[in-house]
């Protein structure tokens, strides 16, 4: 066979390859979503939350080293990072003190801890660090991380006049190139933000204004988990949806109807 005739067969097996491992990685994803060890109430939330696509978006593979920011006591995406990075990646959660003197904190590190431990096949190899700003902020060791990963936090942070240190946290773990994905409750694009974010949402200027002071670059928007008839004017904030329905029953059956927040999800990248 001449040399002409076997480069095209080179490079047709090289790309088959290509495809078989794109679609292995989507297939571990997929087997990450769908696990047994996810509660049911976790997973109906998945067609709020767009896990697959979502990940996707951020360019999250498995053997990357992720940082998980805050997932609080239920650590709903840890339940699938950490089974799908868990043979060739590493899973950095960046949790809350477990000593905090705040209530919230520390019953939800609890909570965390005790998830973990139910299941030390799936999560055995779960590093666990703490953010507590302002004097606990090593999320990772600085520049290790391929992608660091926030799901509607930013708005705590601003509460607590926080938020710069956080994103300069997330900035210093990050290998450079590498992408820090937002998710957060996002408001309506002309409204004048609340510094403190009360209502629990942002507008996409002011997340992307914090994460540009650190040094990040936008690189890309995604309506993945937008929700366009959540008019955002809610009399208990973001949390008279669902999940929480902080109201009670008063217009529980309305707010179940718009279901869970619209929200933004943005990618930079670390220069």
């Amino acid at each position: 066979m001449s040399p002409n005739n076997i480069l095209p067969r080179i490079i047709l097996l090289a790309l088959l390859m290509l495809s078989f491992y794109s679609v292995a990685d989507s297939g571990s994803l997929q087997t990450a979503i769908n696990s047994e060890h996810r509660s049911k109430a976790h997973q109906n939330r998945d067609q709020s939350r767009h896990p697959e696509e979502t990940l996707a978006f951020f360019g999250v593979e498995p053997d990357m080293t992720i940082v998980e920011i805050w997932p609080g006591g239920k650590g709903w995406y840890t339940e699938i990072l950490a089974p799908y990075l868990k043979d060739s990646g590493l899973l950095y959660v960046a949790q809350f003190n477990e000593n905090s003197s705040v209530p919230y904190f520390s019953k939800s590190f609890a909570e965390f801890k005790r998830k973990l431990a139910a299941h030390p096949d799936i999560y055995g190899q779960v590093i666990i660090t703490t953010l507590q700003p302002p004097k606990q902020l090593k999320i990772a060791p600085p520049g290790s991380a391929d992608r660091v990963l926030t799901f509607r936090n930013v708005h705590n942070w601003m509460k607590s006049d926080q938020a710069l240190q956080v994103f300069e946290a997330m900035y210093l773990a990050l290998k450079p190139g590498g992408i820090l994905g937002v998710v957060e409750h996002r408001n309506a694009a002309q409204t004048e933000q609340d510094p403190k974010a009360k209502s629990g949402y942002v507008t996409e200027t002011a997340v992307i204004h914090l994460a540009e002071q650190i040094g990040f670059k936008l690189l890309a928007k995604s309506e993945i988990n937008a929700n366009p008839i959540d008019m955002h004017d809610h009399p208990k904030g973001v949390w008279s949806l669902p999940p929480t329905f902080r109201g009670g029953e008063k217009n529980k059956a309305s707010f179940e109807q718009i279901g869970e927040s619209d929200r933004m999800t943005l990618k930079f990248i670390k220069p």
